[in-house]
């Protein structure tokens, strides 16, 4: 961590006391006396960090900080990061693919299609009223559900939204889809994802042309091959113009 300290001629005790602020805000004081390899991937990704950070920068930038670990330390690393940009109060960029690490990271986002800004936003503005339907497919996990014509008809006029029954794409994440016995979407079951106290029940729809991903809560839920009706709050559509796929504003989406 005290390269680029020593290339710029400071005092052996400031590098020190730089040093040592940084390891132990890290983590790492413990670990000093390691060599490189000796360090597991965190550790090394934060000697990364802590470089940067003897510096005192006026901002960080963070390219795909988190790609090189494993599942469950990225995770840790994530949690660490956040925690450690609050505590020093830095303004800091992080370039990410992942959707869970932008949405965990960061304070505001700009979501980016072949070079363009798509949207800009916090986390939850942007989660909660995607711009276009490629910010609506990036954002979200599982992404969300971009229903065929017809289906979207449907689901739109029992919805009550009569404009956007033939003149829009309709949209609805997983997580807002509920079992409802008789309700507007029937959809047979392929896969079931149980993954402990939600499954996603992946179907399509009787138009044969609209696949379905339905986040639901609970054990008692139909198995492959087997019909379940689906329906949704009109407060959660979302609606999109065919031609554009900017999103469209109007009572209930």
């Amino acid at each position: 961590m005290d390269y680029g300290l020593k290339n710029r001629g400071m005092p052996k005790a400031e590098i020190a006391k730089k040093v040592g602020t940084a390891a132990r805000m890290l983590g790492l004081a413990d670990y000093l006396d390691r060599k490189h390899q000796q360090l597991s991937g965190g550790q090394r990704q934060r000697v990364a960090m802590g470089r940067a950070i003897v510096r005192e920068p006026a901002a960080f930038l963070f390219d795909e900080p988190l790609s090189n670990l494993d599942a469950k330390l990225r995770v840790k690393t994530r949690v660490e990061i956040r925690d450690l940009q609050r505590r020093l109060g830095t303004t800091s960029i992080y370039v990410i693919h992942d959707q869970q690490e932008a949405m965990t990271l960061a304070d505001t986002l700009v979501v980016m299609n072949a070079g363009r800004v798509e949207q800009i936003g916090s986390p939850m503005e942007i989660y909660a009223r995607p711009a276009s339907l490629f910010v609506a497919g990036f954002i979200g996990s599982p992404p969300m559900n971009v229903l065929a014509p017809g289906a979207g008809a449907t689901l739109a006029t029992a919805a009550g939204i009569e404009r956007a029954a033939g003149h829009a794409v309709v949209g609805v994440r997983p997580e807002d889809l509920c079992a409802q016995p008789g309700g507007p979407l029937a959809v047979t079951v392929r896969v079931v994802e149980r993954l402990g106290a939600t499954a996603n029940v992946h179907g399509v729809l009787d138009d044969g042309a609209s696949e379905v991903i339905a986040s639901l809560s609970g054990t008692d839920l139909p198995g492959p091959g087997e019909v379940m009706h689906l329906g949704v709050n009109p407060a959660d559509l979302h609606l999109f113009d065919h031609g554009s796929g900017q999103r469209l504003e109007c009572a209930g989406a």
